[in-house]
């Protein structure tokens, strides 16, 4: 039986290649909106792990958590420099770290921000050094800049009519390791240098460090001993004692010491003037959200899946009618009914298996095509990978497949050697 399917396929391989091609194009798109959502959501997710509490202005949790944590660029309210102040001293707190946006260079955001940040983000760096003035900057690891490159900040974006900054220009100190976030896209810089750029004075106190930063600005020179004309002068309050009555922020980041404390913080900054939240828990009701666009995809998908099994019943009746002849044959030479009605079935069966199988194949290489190009504008690692719960789906599409192929079976079973013969 199987040699003579064989040779029936090879005989009709046009309309076999048709009916394959058919279920796998249904199939992938199933398959590929399923992978694409899950790897977005893990890809979110590791992302925002990084960061344990953000606190901003009263507003939006979700565009205070888009902004700070994916750096989606948004006007942000900003909050007094005392919350900084207060959380810098705080025996709850690890560190503190202020972040300001509103740059950018070559579509990378610059982030002004403090060393503490830049030490701790990624654990590290793969090259040169953390910034130490206000000229330096530190890139992700996903920036294409060399080092010792010079970036020259625009307000806003090229699109939208940006201005080029003349009063300043960084040099690139530093490489971070990759940490898989929107980050490694991101150009940091100190916020003091985001401060002065804009016309934000702040009264900065350093209670460590102050006297190397003053020889560091008699000497006017950078780590290669290269004079800098032109750039503002290097600020002992890079170093991580500082404190600060800064100007306005747009967002905090904060690392509790230990979980209760997290949650004490979160609990006292989500008073007054402040809200502080959990990016985690942000991201949930974001998901709320992506499952509805979800469901709504995968209907889609599915109305196209049955209007692809609803062609080929009609592509199948049309074969089998086409195929009388030689089933009035195979019964006219003693072929049973049941015979006939495997042949038929196991033909229907195998195309439409072959059909899934490479539907999910096709489905992977979308999903990772399109993950692929998400990491590239945003930064974020997106993995796709197959999870137990497709192993669910491919066989419901089997069970589907076995029903399917049994309507033309069933149709070849009916039919009488005598009717065959006549047609």
């Amino acid at each position: 039986m199987i040699r003579f399917i064989l040779a029936d396929l090879r005989r009709l391989w046009t309309g076999s290649l048709v009916v394959v091609l058919l279920v796998a194009l249904a199939t992938a798109l199933g398959v590929s909106v399923v992978l694409q959502e899950r790897a977005l959501r893990l890809g979110s997710a590791r992302a925002a792990d990084r960061f344990d509490l953000v606190i901003g202005a009263g507003g939006s949790e979700t565009q205070l958590v888009l902004s700070s944590v994916f750096l989606q660029p948004s006007p942000l309210p900003l909050m007094s420099g005392e919350v900084l102040a207060r959380l810098t001293a705080d025996p709850r707190v690890d560190w503190a770290a202020p972040i300001g946006f509103g740059d950018s260079f070559s579509g990378y955001p610059i982030v002004g921000t403090t060393t503490m940040l830049a030490q701790n983000l990624a654990g590290g760096l793969t090259e040169g050094k953390i910034f130490a003035r206000e000229g330096e900057a530190v890139i992700g690891s996903a920036v294409n800049l060399p080092l010792g490159g010079e970036i020259k900040p625009m307000h806003g974006s090229l699109e939208e009519g940006g201005e080029t900054h003349t009063e300043l220009v960084y040099h690139i100190a530093g490489r971070l390791r990759p940490t898989g976030t929107a980050w490694d896209r991101a150009v940091l810089v100190p916020i003091q240098a985001v401060w002065h750029i804009h016309g934000m004075e702040a009264e900065e106190h350093a209670e460590e460090g102050a006297d190397a930063g003053h020889e560091h600005q008699e000497a006017g020179a950078d780590h290669d001993g290269h004079e800098h004309h032109g750039e503002p002068d290097p600020d002992a309050a890079l170093n991580e004692t500082w404190t600060v009555d800064a100007p306005g922020l747009p967002a905090i980041l904060v690392k509790p010491k230990t979980i209760a404390d997290a949650y004490k913080l979160r609990q006292e900054y989500r008073s007054g003037n402040t809200v502080a939240v959990f990016p985690g828990e942000v991201l949930t009701n974001l998901y709320a959200t992506l499952g509805d666009a979800k469901q709504i995809l995968v209907a889609v998908a599915s109305g196209a899946q049955l209007l692809v099994a609803a062609s080929l019943v009609l592509v199948t009746v049309i074969h089998i009618g086409q195929r009388r002849r030689q089933i009035g044959a195979l019964r006219a030479f003693g072929a049973p009914r049941g015979a006939i009605f495997g042949i038929v079935w196991l033909e229907f069966f195998f195309l439409v298996a072959v059909g899934i199988g490479l539907g999910f194949a096709l489905g992977y290489v979308a999903a990772l095509t399109l993950s692929g190009l998400f990491s590239q504008t945003s930064g974020i690692a997106m993995p796709v990978g197959f999870a137990r719960d497709d192993a669910g789906l491919a066989g419901i599409l089997l069970a589907f497949a076995a029903i399917l192929a049994a309507l033309p079976a069933l149709l070849a079973y009916r039919q009488s050697p005598a009717q065959a013969l006549r047609a």
